[in-house]
């Protein structure tokens, strides 16, 4: 007799977040109802509140980048609970030190700048109810951008790196198309292509998926595997979708 598929010891859910509508991350261990949020880039009411929905305590703030939309909520999260912000990369804290003027130019209410309690390196884990998640350090979108990853639940948090047939956008100050792509063939393919990832916009795919289909990475165009490659100029004359 078959033995019932026991409970995931976490959940996932989505809560889009600022008039970018930013992916941030909401991740419980399901015995505990302890909770951590990847990328509060903003409306902190609301975040607090899918706290209460599901009846969580928060734990752990983990930023992948410091951009506006995915780092804007943590200093008033930070203040409102006491959970220390861990991430990213030492490198974007100049991008945490203009939050706020950037929610001004973008008309975004309650961001204010950040200074992480703990920066991340490549090769860092953090850890949530005894579980780790590993970090890589995949500069090019910002210069300090990292990705959050569990192999054991075949997920990962990758900000702005890659999206569902689409890559992030470098024409921001620091960032590099070709770093961008080293970080994605690099260190999010040999993560496996059966990797789910949630981007910061947009829907969730497969590391698989993109290899085959993404416009930008797919492994006809970069050479990944054995794949021909194409010209790099095939790669950087396509338009990437402006998220922040």
């Amino acid at each position: 007799m078959s033995q019932p598929p026991s409970e995931p010891k976490f959940q996932i859910r989505i809560v889009p977040v600022t008039p970018l509508q930013q992916n941030c991350s909401l991740i419980w261990d399901v015995a505990t109802k302890h909770a951590a949020f990847v990328d509060p880039g903003g409306e902190v009411e609301k975040l607090l509140g899918t706290l209460d929905q599901f009846g969580l305590t928060l734990k752990r703030i983990w930023l992948t980048h410091g951009h506006l939309d995915h780092a804007g909520a943590a200093a008033e999260l930070r203040d409102r609970t006491g959970i220390a912000v861990e991430g990213p990369h030492h490198d974007d804290q100049f991008w945490l030190d203009q939050i706020e003027e950037h929610a001004h130019q973008y008309g975004i209410k309650g961001g204010r700048n950040v200074a992480p309690d703990r920066y991340l390196d490549d090769g860092d884990a953090l850890e949530l109810e005894g579980v780790a998640f590993n970090v890589s350090h995949t500069p090019g979108h910002t210069p300090g951008h990292v990705v959050i990853h569990n192999a054991d639940a075949k997920i990962a948090f990758v900000g702005d790196v890659l999206f569902a047939g689409s890559i992030g956008r470098t024409d921001l100050p620091l960032g590099d198309h070709q770093q961008l792509i080293r970080s994605i063939t690099g260190k999010l393919w040999p993560l496996g292509d059966d990797i789910t990832f949630i981007p910061g916009h947009g829907p969730p795919s497969t590391f698989g998926q993109e290899r085959k289909t993404n416009p930008f990475v797919a492994d006809r165009l970069t050479g990944y595997g054995g794949a021909q490659a194409a010209a790099p100029d095939r790669v950087e004359q396509k338009t990437t979708k402006r998220y922040l």
